[in-house]
């Protein structure tokens, strides 16, 4: 695995982190957090902006964002109980389905 891969992987786990604490903020409510937000998506897009340099722009934002859109929502459904209804399963199916394409495409 290359770096930019590495960085890539290291500002979907950002985002997720930046994500998770934006919705434990309780609306931007408790200031650690609210600062943990920040300091988490600035990074996320440093390490992001790292990736960019060896991956096609399409090809790293797709799958920065249709992972990190994929693991926030399974976060939701096992630890905030969210619903999960087939549709739901099947979009994320799609999403998943959609980034490996992408990458696929990019060799």
């Amino acid at each position: 695995m290359s770096k930019s891969w590495l960085f890539l992987s290291a500002a979907i786990g950002l985002e997720l982190v930046g994500t998770l604490s934006l919705k434990l903020s309780d609306g931007l409510s408790r200031p650690g957090l609210v600062l943990l937000v920040f300091c988490a998506y600035a990074a996320s897009f440093s390490f992001l902006g790292q990736a960019l340099r060896q991956i096609e722009v399409g090809i790293a934002y797709a799958i920065w964002s249709g992972v990190g859109t994929a693991l926030i929502a399974l976060v939701g459904i096992f630890y905030f109980h969210e619903s999960l209804s087939w549709f739901k399963s099947l979009s994320l199916l799609l999403i998943i389905a959609g980034v490996i394409g992408l990458n696929l495409s990019g060799r």
